[in-house]
């Protein structure tokens, strides 16, 4: 299988290995802390809150959503979108050490994504499935990564999403869509349920039949 190299990669393989397990203390509660059953917001590092996940949660999630920096260089925005915040820096030099001086935009995500795409591997059920956006700066990186960590096999599905149909996206092409990467687990325990997603009666609607083809709408 082919795999995907990249400046400090070999500093970051294992690195889910030595993030420190934290403990997750409730600070408050919005309305009846009994009714909010097992629904939380964890605010801190992202990373650590993975690894603190893990005691109770490991291999127990049966979906997960990710919405990862796209890593368009915009530093902008509502948040960095360059990996060049300066928690983010830190990291590297930590982490990666001098290697980190010589990084480009596209090492630097490798280095942030790896080892929490590791600690998600670990925390998805036998049956889960992960669903992560993404767009065309890192696609073709995301992907390669995702068959080193969760298994070729595993790959599900990549769903190409019409973000827009406004005249800017009829100019540029790459601004009409972006991409939601989806991997399971293990592919033989959801293979029938995602080869069978049933529609709804609203959707069933949408189709006629006019011929009487004698398979249906």
């Amino acid at each position: 299988m082919p795999t995907l190299h990249w400046i400090g990669k070999e500093k970051v393989v294992k690195h889910h290995l030595d993030v420190p397990f934290r403990t997750l203390e409730r600070s408050y509660s919005y309305g009846d802390p009994a009714a909010a059953g097992e629904n939380r917001i964890i605010h801190g590092d992202n990373l650590e809150a993975l690894k603190s996940l893990l005691p109770e949660y490991e291999g127990k999630i049966r979906c997960i959503y990710i919405d990862p920096p796209y890593n368009t260089g915009n530093e902008n925005w509502v948040y960095n979108d360059n990996v060049n915040h300066p928690k983010i820096r830190k990291w590297l030099g930590d982490v990666v050490g001098k290697e980190g001086e010589d990084l480009t935009r596209h090492d630097k995500w490798l280095c942030m994504m790896y080892p929490r795409l590791k600690l998600l591997h670990r925390l998805l059920a036998e049956d889960g499935v992960i669903f992560i956006s993404i767009d065309d700066n890192e696609i073709h990186h995301l992907r390669i990564l995702m068959d080193m960590i969760f298994g070729r096999t595993n790959f599900v599905a990549d769903v190409l999403w019409q973000k827009r149909t406004s005249p800017d996206s009829r100019v540029i092409l790459r601004a009409a869509h972006d991409y939601i990467l989806v991997y399971c687990y293990n592919i033989d325990t959801v293979k029938e349920t995602l080869n069978r997603l049933p529609l709804s009666e609203d959707q069933k609607d949408q189709f006629r039949n006019p011929d009487n083809d004698p398979r249906g709408p």
